[in-house]
């Protein structure tokens, strides 16, 4: 079967650990995180990986203390859309995956901005999950069906009515910091995917790391359920 890897999807896990680690406040992690996230782009346009999606914000991380939940909310209305530059000059497509229900208006300004102003790059496509849930991305398509009529409903049909149906289902999910569970990321997309774990906190992620991911990847048979 072939086995190029076309679609990486990430749990960026660690920030607050890493945090913790060196005395600081968790906060600290996150900016850290997304200072990664570029080393990671730029190592994933190296290798010739064509889509990029990372679990920026889950559905159940609106549980965590609010100081740390305005601060990524500010993240995300700030620096994200300060990269546009930096997404420019790499050509790097931003694409957003998630629900909009209960965003910061200035959060979802932001993003819209950063998704229009990088939409006719071309060399990779940066899909953001943010208040994203698998099991969300289910009901929502499923319930999209029932508003027009459905009374059956087929997996392609489920899949035409998610956020971005046009990018390919992920070929291999991994997670930093040594955690080993999907934590309701790309439930739908991921039941042929393959997995890998690192231990490595995801802060201190690079270039580097990303070359030994598509190593690890090559290394694996993909059969679909038939026969190599």
């Amino acid at each position: 079967m072939d086995n190029e890897l076309i679609h990486l999807g990430i749990i960026m896990d660690g920030n607050g650990r890493w945090a913790k680690a060196k005395g600081l406040p968790r906060t600290a992690g996150h900016l850290e995180g997304l200072k990664a996230l570029k080393k990671v782009i730029r190592g994933a346009i190296e290798e010739d990986i064509k889509y990029l999606t990372v679990y920026c914000f889950s559905t159940e991380n609106w549980k965590r203390p609010q100081e740390e939940v305005k601060y990524l909310m500010a993240l995300f209305t700030n620096k994200i859309y300060g990269e546009i530059r930096t997404f420019n000059d790499l050509g790097v497509c931003v694409r957003l995956l998630g629900s909009r229900n209960g965003l910061p208006e200035k959060a979802l300004e932001a993003l819209d901005r950063t998704v229009e102003e990088t939409k006719n790059n071309d060399k990779i496509t940066l899909q953001l999950a943010i208040n994203y849930g698998g099991y969300d991305e289910i009901t929502r398509s499923v319930n999209s069906l029932i508003r027009d009529g459905y009374k059956e409903v087929t997996a392609e049909l489920i899949r035409s009515r998610f956020d971005n149906p046009d990018i390919p289902a992920v070929d291999f999910i991994i997670r930093s910091a040594g955690e080993q569970r999907l934590s309701n990321f790309l439930l739908f997309d991921s039941g042929y995917s393959e997995f890998g774990f690192y231990d490595r906190l995801w802060p201190d992620w690079d270039e580097e790391m990303i070359h030994t991911v598509k190593q690890d990847y090559l290394k694996r048979t993909r059969k679909f359920g038939g026969l190599v």
